[in-house]
C-alpha cells in the first residue's frame, strides 16, 4: 500500500515553483531569464529567479525589455508570475556589468546555486534550473571544484545526507541525448582516467534515471568506442577491447540494454540515432560536439544521479554578447520545460 503522508509530501513538492539561478551575472543569464519570462504562455510552469533584483531591473532597463520585477518569497511565485518576473533576492549584491565578469561577483553566483539547492531540499522549489557560470571567474575567487556538476553533487551529499554521489551529465534534446563518462578533464587525462568501472557506473545511473524520471521502461544505451572505428580490433589502440567492451558485457549481464563499443564516427546520423535512447560517450567533446551541432538552441544539460531534478541551458555565459540584447532564450525555456516534465514524471 502507498504511504499517504509520503504521497502528500510528494504532491506538495511537485506543486512548488521551479528555482532558476542567475548564473554569472555578467553573462547572458539575466537577459535570457527576462526574455524567458516575457515568452511565457499558459503552459509555462511558474518559476522564480534567484538574483539581485536591482541588477535584474538594470538589465531589463538597459535592454529595453518591458519586464516588471517583483521581489518575492518562493511561495509568492504563483500569485506573481502572470504579471511580473518573480525574483527571490540574494544577500550578495552584483557589482559587475554585462560582458565584464568580475570575481567579486563569485559570492552572488555561488549563493544563487546553493540557495536553490536548499530551497529544493526544503520543498519550496520543485527543481533547480541553473543559468551558465564561468568557472575561470570562480576559480579566481577560490572555487575548488572542476565544474557545476561536481559541486552540485557535493551540495546534494550535504543537504540530503547521502553517501558519495556520482553526478552524471546528460545533454538532452529531442534529436539526441548524450552522456560523457569523463567530463571536465583534458583529453590526455580523460583517456588516462577512463576505466571499465567508470563506464559501468555512469551507464547504470543513466539507465536508472531514464526509467524513474524519463519514463523509459527499458532504456537503450549506445556505448561509444574511445578510438577511431572503436579501435579496429585493436589496431588503433586496445582501450576498446580492454576497457570499453568489458563494461558493455557487465551492463548486459545486469539486464541493461547496452550496445557497443560502437564506432563514434557512425553513431550520430539520423538512422543510427533511431536505434538508441542515449549515447554514452567516453569524453566531453565526443558527446557535446554532435549534440550541440544538432540542437545548439534547444539542448538541455541535465544532471543525473542527484536526489533532485537539475537542468540548465546547454551553452555558456557568452560574455562577448552579454548586454547587447541578442542572446537567445530558447535553451533556457527548454531547460525550464524539461525540469517541469521530469518533476511531474517522478514517482513518490
Amino acid at each position: 500500500m502507498s504511504d499517504p503522508v509520503r504521497q502528500d509530501a510528494f504532491k506538495e513538492r511537485t506543486a512548488a515553483p521551479l528555482a532558476v539561478t542567475q548564473g554569472d551575472p555578467s553573462g547572458i543569464g539575466p537577459e535570457i531569464a527576462i526574455k524567458a519570462w516575457l515568452a511565457r504562455d499558459a503552459n509555462t510552469p511558474p518559476w522564480f529567479l534567484l538574483a539581485d533584483p536591482q541588477h535584474i531591473a538594470r538589465t531589463a532597463s538597459s535592454l529595453g525589455l518591458a519586464a516588471p520585477i517583483a521581489q518575492v518569497e518562493p511561495d509568492q511565485t504563483a500569485a506573481t508570475f502572470a504579471t511580473a518576473l518573480p525574483v527571490v533576492p540574494l544577500k550578495a549584491e552584483v557589482v559587475g556589468a554585462s560582458g565584464k565578469p568580475d570575481p567579486c561577483d563569485a559570492p552572488s553566483t555561488l549563493e544563487s546555486i546553493e540557495r536553490g539547492v536548499m530551497l529544493v531540499r526544503s520543498g519550496q522549489a520543485s527543481a533547480l534550473v541553473t543559468n551558465p557560470i564561468a568557472k575561470d571567474v570562480l576559480y579566481k575567487a577560490g572555487f575548488g571544484h572542476p565544474g557545476h556538476t561536481e559541486w552540485l553533487g557535493e551540495l546534494a551529499e550535504r543537504a540530503w545526507n547521502t553517501g558519495p554521489l556520482r553526478p552524471v551529465m546528460l545533454i538532452w534534446s529531442e534529436s539526441l541525448a548524450v552522456v560523457p563518462v569523463t567530463i571536465h578533464l583534458s583529453l590526455t587525462r580523460a583517456i588516462a582516467e577512463l576505466t571499465t568501472q567508470a563506464i559501468v557506473e555512469t551507464a547504470r545511473i543513466t539507465a536508472l534515471d531514464y526509467r524513474s524520471r524519463f519514463g523509459v521502461a527499458s532504456p537503450r544505451l549506445a556505448i561509444a568506442g574511445l578510438n577511431p572505428h572503436a579501435g579496429e580490433n585493436g589496431t588503433m589502440g586496445r582501450e576498446d577491447i580492454e576497457i570499453v567492451a568489458p563494461a558493455v558485457t557487465q551492463l548486459r549481464a545486469e539486464g541493461i540494454d547496452a550496445r557497443g563499443p560502437l564506432p563514434p564516427d557512425t553513431m550520430f546520423h539520423a538512422a543510427a540515432r533511431a536505434r538508441y535512447d542515449v549515447a554514452i560517450c567516453m569524453y566531453h567533446d565526443q558527446a557535446l560536439i554532435p549534440v550541440k551541432t544538432l540542437a545548439f538552441d534547444s539542448g538541455v544539460n541535465t544532471t543525473l544521479g542527484l536526489p533532485f531534478v537539475r537542468t540548465s541551458p546547454d551553452h555558456g555565459t557568452a560574455f562577448d554578447i552579454a548586454g547587447k540584447g541578442v542572446a537567445h532564450e530558447a535553451s533556457l525555456i527548454a531547460a525550464i520545460r524539461l525540469a517541469a516534465r521530469l518533476v511531474q514524471s517522478q514517482t513518490p
